[in-house]
């Protein structure tokens, strides 16, 4: 704790409030919870908090000092510059809620392109501000569906191929909801990979809502017609997890009868940053906007007849009528909007497919390089995009130790979320990745097996 007051200017400060001493501040603490003993270290200088730190830092080894094959829901893409650059800019990087329209029309604007890009990009109708992170707009698309039948449907079918951590945020999103029940992800203790078909005899008069990922936690590509018309023929929406990259090249959800789209935006031009802050798509058809959580950015006149920017359907917002609220969160992620929406202006709609059949060729190359490896098997039964799943002759984690001692960040390793996937390592291939850095795993795979 840095203490940037002299003693004279405390006892200056402690004259005007009209208290002789600091103490007198705490009286009305009882006197045993006021000064208790704290485990903590001797006071450093500022010179030596800063060494210290450093030398903390040097032992962090950022994944643009290696070749990286961890995916799993965070990638590595390349950013141009002018996405910090304009990022960085005060009025954008100090701005606060935009409540006031008057005073934040910069801000506004920005996230209403953001919420027509996402659009674009989803084929939906809507898309708000934006939450913060995938998992907890899965978990907010859940919620969202429960109140568009008014409670009257209490069940979600979730795809066991969802991402792991979506559905533990589904789980303590609607731990709250008295009798609601999450269904079909059972089959990731025992068949992950099973197909999205094992999905179709779980939906019946009570589902709210069916949600699939696409690609898949695998990487796995399927076209989920199918499954939105057995979740419309009972009533349901029917939702779809996205990475934003893959729509570059895949037909948008809305091509196979979506509802709700929803997705983790990290890939749009924001860093790995240890985990975060990363940024959560939520996008919907129209019918469904009352029910859309988080804020909303529309355009409009102003008094003067000059185009303008304000908050629209507050009044089902948290601020304002929160008993008919459908979600307790109204915050977006404007700073992390922002970065996609200039990574996406940037790239545009040539670029982004570049980038995306970058990620699809690359992923298959480095599949086809690896399975011919003794001892490592490639699953490839269906088309995937760049992620893919390798059965190794050994544990991942004694696998991926040996890849570090070689300098390479080695794939996620499935037993941590699904037990029945024993030395199966999910490789993630980006536009980043090299021919040289997928020719480097595989010679290191085959040191290790030999």
């Amino acid at each position: 704790m840095f203490a940037p007051h002299t003693p004279s200017e405390r006892e200056e400060m402690l004259k005007v409030i009209g208290v002789s001493s600091i103490d007198d501040l705490f009286r009305d603490v009882p006197e045993n919870f006021r000064y208790p003993q704290l485990n903590l270290p001797p006071a450093l200088t500022e010179m030596e908090v800063v060494a210290e730190l450093n030398e903390i830092a040097m032992n962090n080894l950022p994944a643009s000092e290696m070749p990286c094959f961890l995916g799993a829901g965070a990638y590595r893409h390349y950013i141009p510059a002018a996405v910090d650059a304009l990022l960085q800019r005060g009025e954008f990087f100090t701005a606060y809620t935009p409540y006031q329209p008057e005073v934040s029309q910069g801000t506004l604007q920005a996230i209403f392109e953001y919420q027509t890009l996402i659009t674009a990009l989803t084929g939906m109708d809507v898309a708000n501000a934006s939450h913060y992170d995938g998992a907890t707009a899965a978990a907010e698309a859940v919620i969202m569906a429960y109140h568009n039948f008014r409670g009257k449907r209490t069940q979600a079918v979730v795809s066991p191929s969802l991402h792991p951590q979506y559905r533990q945020v589904i789980r303590t999103y609607t731990q709250g909801y008295s009798g609601f029940s999450i269904v079909g992800d059972e089959l990731a203790a025992t068949e992950p990979l099973t197909g999205p078909d094992t999905l179709l005899a779980k939906i019946n008069e009570n589902t709210a809502i069916v949600i699939v990922q696409y690609p898949d936690f695998f990487g796995r590509i399927y076209d989920y017609t199918q499954i939105a018309a057995a979740a419309h023929a009972a009533g349901a929406l029917f939702c779809v997890a996205v990475n934003p990259i893959a729509l570059g090249l895949l037909k948008p959800p809305s091509e196979f009868g979506a509802d709700i789209v929803v997705g983790e935006g990290q890939p749009l031009g924001i860093p790995l940053s240890y985990g975060g802050p990363y940024l959560g798509i939520l996008a919907a058809r129209k019918e469904y906007v009352r029910k859309l959580a988080g804020r909303l950015v529309g355009e409009t006149i102003d008094a003067d007849g000059k185009r303008a920017y304000v908050l629209t359907l507050t009044a089902r917002e948290q601020h304002i009528r929160r008993e008919k609220a459908t979600s307790n969160i109204c915050t977006n992620q404007g700073l992390m909007a922002l970065a996609s929406t200039i990574y996406l202006s940037l790239l545009g709609k040539t670029g982004l497919r570049q980038v995306a059949e970058l990620c699809y060729h690359k992923a298959h190359y480095a599949a086809a390089q690896i399975s011919k490896i003794p001892g490592f098997q490639v699953y490839s039964d269906t088309p995937f995009f760049h992620e893919f799943i390798v059965q190794c002759p050994a544990p991942v984690e004694e696998i991926n130790d040996f890849l570090f001692e070689e300098g390479i960040l080695g794939g996620y390793d499935l037993s941590q979320d699904y037990p029945s996937l024993p030395n199966a390592m999910l490789v993630a291939v980006t536009e980043l990745t090299g021919k040289e850095d997928i020719h480097a795993l595989c010679k290191a795979l085959e040191e290790f097996h030999a």
